[in-house]
């Protein structure tokens, strides 16, 4: 059996995951972008997990490691998802169809493609609600998909006037910005 350090092992395996947009392969690292990273989605999505536990809302809250296929040129890999259709889960693999909220968390190699064309195609796809978290600014943009457009709702941000977000798939559920970047305060 060979061994393998850390460092041996990034090079090898740093380009195996992708995404496919309009047909397009877009590589994204194997490898954590870095610890706020992880820590922002994990926090967001037990924040979502916690919600529908307690109301016992029938939904399902995805990490970044379940396929999102639109179609065969589109799918992703977003870092939360929440799906209310259970009936999209196909498989048990990967989800067919739209989740109501895709969250992604910027990393400076994805960072150009969450804000533009990802964007653009969960817009195209339908997703309710999308959020855009910056770990290094500790914000959040939200937009909310109105008549098929996706409409800018506001940024969020630590130490403004803006901390609290209501989060428009579900009836009462406010996401404090601190809460989100608990482990940064």
């Amino acid at each position: 059996m060979e061994n393998f350090a850390y460092d041996n092992y990034l090079p090898e395996y740093e380009e195996i995951d992708y995404e496919l947009i309009g047909g397009e392969k877009f590589y994204m690292s194997a490898a954590a972008p870095n610890i706020p990273h992880g820590l922002v989605i994990i926090r967001i999505a037990t924040i979502f997990t916690n919600y529908i536990d307690k109301t016992e809302i029938q939904a399902r809250v995805l990490g970044d490691n379940v396929d999102v296929y639109f179609s065969d040129e589109d799918h992703f890999k977003p870092d939360v998802s929440v799906v209310s259709d259970l009936s999209i889960f196909g498989d048990g693999k990967r989800i067919y169809g739209a989740p109501d909220l895709i969250v992604e968390v910027l990393s400076d190699l994805t960072k150009d493609n969450d804000s533009g064309i990802k964007k653009d195609k969960y817009e195209q796809y339908g997703v309710k609600e999308y959020w855009i978290v910056d770990p290094k600014e500790k914000s959040i943009k939200v937009y909310n998909l109105v008549e098929s457009k996706f409409k800018y709702i506001d940024e969020y941000k630590i130490n403004s006037n803006k901390t609290k977000i209501k989060v428009s798939i579900f009836d009462n559920l406010l996401v404090d910005v601190h809460e989100v970047f608990k482990w940064w305060l």
